[in-house]
């Protein structure tokens, strides 16, 4: 339950944040009609969010019988998890990477990069989409719908500060004065920014720790969150840089930290997450048995999943 006391106090402090700032920029009418368009706004990003972000990442739905083992495995994961099974998407990118995306778990999708399904046993693969289905159970799209709102709203609240020389309703000036009032239209969305990145942090952590208990085992997503830190040092996601708004959704950050990527990551350490991880392991074996087969050689990597 931390976590989620937490996230209720980001999100509490969050929505102050967005009063205060939208008070003193506009007064309480510039305050609702910005929260509106914005509430408006990502209403409709939520409710098409699965197949706005497949289409932005070129994601190509995957039949069952092109890839049956990936299938069983995910089957058996989201059955674990008490999930309905998730449409399951691939994308063409070398970097190895996977995210979930739906509006709930009965319209929800994990898309993986051919990358992950190259470079990972299936052991990690499924540690990957367990913490996946987490995210799922967790309902953390709704979540991270709401952050994306009121962080939107601020910046709409920002920018009509701006434009209308932070009035309130009344035709009172800003009681902080000009600079006073850019200092808001400057600090309140970077501080909104920063909530809204702690809070995808600490839901990161809890699907990690959710996603270990349904595999069964937290050396497999460990071990994958290594794997995948690793190779995402020489591989770029094209498309992710393409749309670096989307970074949250990965399960490690796919953007090469070229611009100022590295300064605002919506992503835990990696080191940490493994530490975390390993840190759940029993001192002797008292875990449920692991839902994924055994472990698979390197034979055939054209199709391992075939």
């Amino acid at each position: 339950m931390g976590g989620y006391l937490r996230t209720a106090i980001l999100l509490a402090g969050l929505t102050a944040l967005f009063l205060a700032i939208g008070y003193m920029l506009g007064g309480w009418q510039g305050m609702v009609i910005a929260f509106l368009v914005a509430c408006g706004t990502n209403l409709w990003s939520w409710w098409n969010s699965d197949r706005v972000v497949l289409s932005m990442h070129n994601a190509e739905p995957i039949a069952p019988e092109s890839a049956p083992r990936l299938f069983q495995l995910v089957s058996g994961l989201a059955a674990r998890a008490g999930l309905p099974m998730p449409a399951l998407y691939v994308i063409h990118e070398d970097q190895p990477n996977a995210f979930a995306t739906g509006r709930n778990p009965e319209n929800a999708a994990v898309a993986v990069n051919t990358g992950l399904l190259d470079l990972l046993s299936e052991e990690e693969v499924a540690g990957v989409v367990a913490h996946e289905l987490a995210h799922i159970r967790h309902r953390d799209t709704l979540l991270m719908t709401l952050t994306a709102t009121l962080a939107g709203a601020i910046g709409m609240l920002a920018q009509f500060g701006f434009l209308f020389g932070g009035r309130t309703e009344d035709g009172r000036r800003n009681p902080f004065g000009p600079i006073g009032g850019l200092l808001l239209v400057i600090l309140g969305p970077i501080a909104a920014m920063l909530v809204q990145m702690a809070i995808s942090r600490s839901r990161e952590y809890e699907a990690d720790r959710l996603g270990a208990e349904i595999c069964g085992d937290p050396r497999w997503l460990a071990s994958g969150l290594q794997k995948l830190e690793h190779y995402k040092q020489g591989l770029v996601n094209h498309t992710a840089e393409a749309h670096p708004a989307s970074a949250h959704m990965f399960i490690v950050n796919p953007l090469s930290g070229l611009r100022l990527d590295s300064l605002f990551t919506t992503h835990p350490p990696t080191e940490e997450r493994i530490r975390r991880l390993l840190a759940m392991m029993p001192p002797a074996p008292a875990w449920p048995q692991p839902v994924a087969p055994s472990a698979w050689g390197t034979a055939d990597r054209r199709n391992p999943w075939g």
